[in-house]
């Protein structure tokens, strides 16, 4: 019997994965709703975040998913400070060139500094 435990234990893996990321930076301009064609919305923002070794910045894609975190981020005005807590995905989408998709920050949570 112990053997069969033993042998169970080494067939499972571990997932070590982790999507959660820490935000802070400014916003670019005000935030714009969207309607997707499934009925569904989304407000999008861009947020700018310095480099801090190699200098510059990068302007980063935000999406509010959550009818919360909409209103939070039609709040939002052009060069406020903002902490912004969630995960990173790939989007997808049919484009007239084909299927197109870009990485996007979906924010959990928007907090104002």
């Amino acid at each position: 019997m112990a053997g069969k435990v033993a042998e169970k234990q080494e067939d499972t893996q571990v997932d070590y994965s982790l999507n959660d990321l820490l935000l802070r930076g400014r916003v670019s301009a005000s935030a714009i709703e969207k309607e997707l064609p499934s009925g569904d919305k989304v407000v999008e923002f861009r947020l700018i975040v310095t480099r801090a070794e190699r200098g510059g910045v990068d302007t980063l894609d935000i999406a509010a998913w959550s009818s919360k975190m909409r209103r939070s981020a039609l709040s939002l005005k052009e060069g406020e400070w903002v902490e912004i807590t969630g995960s990173i995905h790939r989007r997808f989408w049919s484009a007239p060139t084909g299927v197109a998709s870009r990485w996007q920050v979906e924010a959990a949570e928007i907090a104002r500094l």
